[in-house]
């Protein structure tokens, strides 16, 4: 068995993989200044109440945008996973071109996305990333890399308004009655889901001009099932689309690390 990690900077997800079975998942906050003592806690607490030990989980993956959480979690995966561990960086083999300016740019889980939805989709292919940014990632027809968009996550961008403007006040992020707000807290809810589905169909489109009208549209991460079904242009949400790419780059490695 596989164990992977993608460490967001919002949220930390785990998953243990058998073959290309995703048999287990976990979720929880992740904290830049979290210990490598409390990160082994964590996960012997998680794995060991569900029955995955050491000895069965012959491997682990490694995809961290936290500095910190990737030095921690590099140090206790040997004592976790009994196999080789993989740690998504610069020289990693990923069997898909990175062709942009400067390719040590782009963050771990932007390449595993596009790992994975290149294989198990096809190209050319977008990835929508719903996180603490929202990420556009582009795989063209010939199966590389070639970059994408950047935007504010739709709580990045609830926490900059609240903080910016003194009467208004935090809300649940999810879609009001209607577009048409009947008061201030749908009115905002209004505008952070239906304003960011908007903006995830205006780039969208932006994107197919340039590589296709047909290219397939693929959505991943927290925020996606609350945004994605007001959308136009995405035309599935693969939850765990990083973690497979996890898995598909641990095998392409496993060997040299081992």
């Amino acid at each position: 068995m596989l164990l992977t990690m993608d460490v967001g900077n919002t949220q930390t997800v785990i998953g243990v993989f058998e073959g290309e079975e995703l048999k287990g998942h976990w979720r929880f906050a992740t904290q830049a200044d979290r210990s490598t003592d409390e990160y082994r806690i964590y996960l012997r607490a998680i794995l060991g109440l569900e029955g995955f030990s050491r000895e069965q989980l012959t491997g682990a993956a490694i995809a961290s945008v936290v500095p910190g959480a990737t030095q921690a979690l590099r140090g206790i995966a040997s004592e976790i996973a009994s196999g080789p561990t993989v740690v998504v960086e610069a020289g990693i083999k990923t069997g898909v071109p990175i062709l942009i300016d400067n390719p040590r740019e782009v963050g771990a889980d932007r390449v595993m996305n596009s790992v994975a939805a290149l294989h198990k989709y096809g190209a050319p292919v977008i990835v929508v990333d719903f996180g603490t940014s929202t990420n556009f990632d582009v795989v063209d027809a010939e199966g590389s890399y070639i970059g994408g968009a950047i935007a504010p996550g739709a709580e990045v961008s609830h926490d900059a308004l609240i903080g910016r403007a003194a009467a208004l006040r935090r809300v649940e992020l999810v879609p009001p009655r209607s577009v048409i707000g009947k008061g201030t807290v749908e009115a905002i809810q209004s505008g952070l889901v239906f304003g960011h589905a908007g903006m995830v169909d205006g780039i969208i489109d932006r994107l197919r001009e340039e590589i296709g009208p047909d290219t397939t549209v693929i959505a991943t991460g927290g925020l996606a099932p609350t945004i994605v079904p007001h959308c136009r242009t995405v035309e599935r949400v693969d939850e765990f689309l990083t973690l497979d790419g996890l898995r598909m780059v641990f095998h392409l490695n496993a060997e040299e690390e081992n």
